[in-house]
Order: C-alpha cells, then sequence, then structure tokens
C-alpha cells in the first residue's frame, strides 16, 4: 500500500484528489492538509510513501518548505502541483528534492501513475508541465520595472534603489506602485515572490 499526504488551499480540489487517489486499491491517503505549516510534523507522524503538494500556495515560499521537508523526511517522495510552472521553478522544484513536478491540469489517470512512479524511486515531470516550463511566461512588466524590481529582491532601501538606478526617489516609489498594480500585489515582497514564481526575474 502506497501511503499518500496531500497539501493543498483549496477545499473542493483537495477533496477531489483525495477520493481520485483513495479509490485505487493500492494507494491510502493517510492525512490532507489546507496549508503548509504543519507539513513537516504530519509527514514525520504518518510517515507517507509520498507527499502529493500545491506549489502555489498563497503567502509561503514552497520550495523553501519542500527543501525542509526533504531534509527531514528523506523517505517521503515529493510530487508537486503547479498551475504557473516556469523553467526556473521547474528547475528550482528539482533542485530542494522534488521527485516528480505535474501541471494541476494533469488527467485522473496520468496523476496515479505518477504518484505509482515517484513512490518507486523514478523522477517524472509529465509532458504538459514540461511543456508549460519551455514557454516562458511574457509578464506585464516593462524592463525597466524588472530591473526595480531585481535590485528590490536583494533587500535594499528605496534610496539605495533609486542610487542604483540612477533615478530619483519619487520615480523608483511610482514604478513600484505601477508594479504593484500590474502584479495584483500589495506589497514589494508579494511582487518580487510573484515574479520570481512567474519566471520573469
Amino acid at each position: 500500500m502506497i501511503r499518500v499526504v496531500i497539501v493543498e488551499e483549496m477545499g473542493l480540489l483537495r477533496g477531489a484528489l483525495r477520493a481520485m487517489l483513495s479509490s485505487e486499491d493500492d494507494l491510502e491517503v493517510v492525512a490532507d492538509l489546507h496549508e503548509s505549516g504543519d507539513l513537516v510534523g504530519v509527514v514525520r507522524m504518518r510517515r507517507p510513501d509520498v507527499v502529493v503538494v500545491d506549489l502555489d500556495l498563497p503567502d509561503v515560499d514552497m520550495l523553501a518548505v519542500l527543501a525542509r521537508l526533504v531534509v527531514e523526511a528523506p523517505d517521503s517522495a515529493v510530487l508537486a502541483l503547479s498551475a504557473h510552472l516556469t523553467p526556473e521553478a521547474l528547475q528550482r522544484a528539482f533542485r530542494v528534492g522534488a521527485r516528480g513536478v505535474v501541471d494541476k491540469d494533469v488527467p485522473p489517470a496520468e496523476l496515479t501513475r505518477l504518484v505509482r512512479a515517484v513512490a518507486a524511486g523514478e523522477r517524472v515531470v509529465d509532458p504538459g508541465a514540461a511543456v508549460a516550463a519551455l514557454r516562458p511566461s511574457e509578464g506585464p512588466l516593462t524592463e525597466r520595472e524588472l530591473e526595480v524590481l531585481r535590485i528590490v529582491a536583494e533587500g535594499l532601501p528605496l534610496k539605495e534603489i533609486a542610487r542604483r538606478l540612477f533615478l530619483a526617489h519619487g520615480t523608483v516609489r511610482n514604478h513600484l506602485s505601477v508594479i504593484m498594480r500590474k502584479t495584483g500585489t500589495r506589497n514589494r515582497l508579494e511582487a518580487v515572490r510573484q515574479a520570481q514564481r512567474a519566471g520573469w526575474l
């Protein structure tokens, strides 16, 4: 029996994943979580063979969570799901120790096959994820806005960003306002994270 833990924020999708995987004779869902906060503890207690995890959970760096999980629970294979795959996200997921990366639109039969594959020690990327990752996203930000965001990602204050780009302090603030509006984010940190996830930086 392959033991599975699911991490998915959306209740409807989480329930569907649980029902689908549990309907297989050789798969058993031992826990499902709506957030990553207690993931490592649950995995250490339940000792699953596979952790199916949504990389797109908001307000958390899921790749950092996965890196910790792989260190603390090395016997549990990670199968990552994402609707926003980029070449960078795919590479980072494998770099932190994910055994497989799957597009969220993967057909149910294919997902169950991939769960079995990572449980058996294989590394997998479903075709949809591979195609999505090879097709870089064209973001809404201009080259200058991306330049501002790259320096913001270094954690520098506004005054230093303005100095580095030879811009007025107010001009940098205006760029940041436009960036947050275009990305639908509330602050600089969120904007950086979204741009990194989308592969714009």
